[in-house]
């Protein structure tokens, strides 16, 4: 009798795990970003809300909370409770370069990583009139004319001004940096003539390039970018080491359920892989890539402890 009892009681249990895993979700997810509306980061976050949404049959809203170069929605975040439906869709240069150029309430280890997405190259691009069509000549006038040419970009120690400083090392070039809040906002300044040249992600920038309104002459990655052509990659330039990319990736806060992690990553995933969100990311040149659990945990630490150390070498590092 004893016996029997167990093994019901064992059933019932075997039974209540993948229950509890199928109630979640049971209502709407909130996915934070930690960048203005408008700009590469909140476009990428709201094409994977909508392609998330059908694959966990619950609604997934976006709220922008930007500031600090990402820091500023990073530690809002930090208050949701660790039950999954609160995440945060963040580019990488809030977690592993910010919090080593200026005060942030967040550690490596407030987070629990979900899964990466995507990644690409930043780019600097120019007005038609500025007076260079590709790379080296870009190079060369910057060169030519120390201090003179502004640069937009995505914050103080952010990875935008990170690639500008490594390639300015190397090319002895002198460049002005004027940070803003993310992509969108540095476009309009770009645009509205404030600054000289946009520093940033390249799905903002593509629609007033195939307009006319903008050229882009570098990308920041080592191979060349198909959707901006005419941009010289660091690699042509002669510096492939100095590669430095933006990628995107999916946090949930400290402490969430393994069970739920893995959900919300499968899920995501599946997201990713839609036909749709493919077309999008080609589009904007960028390229899918999926790292789960331990796989991301290393991918960020190591970035976070290589960014340590350039930023210090370039005089950037708060220590």
């Amino acid at each position: 009798m004893k016996r029997t009892l167990l093994a019901a009681s064992l059933a019932v249990t075997a039974g209540v795990a993948p229950a509890m895993a199928q109630e979640f979700p049971a209502r709407p997810i909130e996915m934070i970003v930690p960048a203005p509306a408008g700009g590469g980061t909140d476009v990428a976050a709201r094409m994977l809300a909508s392609q998330l949404s059908p694959v966990l049959s619950q609604p997934v809203a976006v709220l922008n909370v930007a500031g600090g170069g990402g820091s500023v929605g990073v530690t809002q975040f930090m208050r949701a409770q660790p039950d999954g439906y609160t995440l945060l869709a963040t580019w990488n240069s809030p977690i592993t370069s910010v919090p080593h150029v200026q005060p942030v309430q967040y550690k490596l280890d407030s987070f629990t990583p979900i899964v990466s997405t995507s990644e690409t190259a930043y780019t600097l691009c120019v007005k038609p009139d500025f007076p260079a069509d590709d790379g080296p000549s870009f190079i060369e006038e910057i060169r030519n004319r120390p201090d003179h040419y502004t640069y937009g970009n995505d914050g103080i120690g952010g990875m935008m001004q990170l690639a500008v400083e490594r390639l300015s090392g190397a090319m002895d070039l002198k460049l002005r940096p004027i940070p803003f809040r993310g992509a969108g906002e540095t476009l309009q300044n770009f645009l509205g003539g404030h600054v000289d040249i946009y520093g940033g992600t390249i799905s903002p920038v593509v629609p007033y390039v195939q307009s006319g309104e903008a050229k882009c002459l570098i990308v920041t990655s080592a191979d060349p970018v198909e959707a901006l052509p005419g941009a010289s990659s660091f690699g042509q330039l002669g510096h492939p080491e100095l590669e430095t990319v933006l990628w995107r990736f999916v946090l949930g806060p400290k402490d969430l359920p393994e069970e739920r992690r893995a959900i919300l990553a499968d899920a995501i995933e599946k997201a990713v892989h839609t036909p749709e969100y493919l077309e999008f990311l080609a589009k904007l040149g960028e390229s899918p890539r999926i790292l789960k659990g331990e796989e991301l945990t290393q991918r960020i630490n190591a970035e976070y402890e290589g960014l340590g150390e350039a930023l210090r070498n370039l005089g950037l590092a708060k220590n």
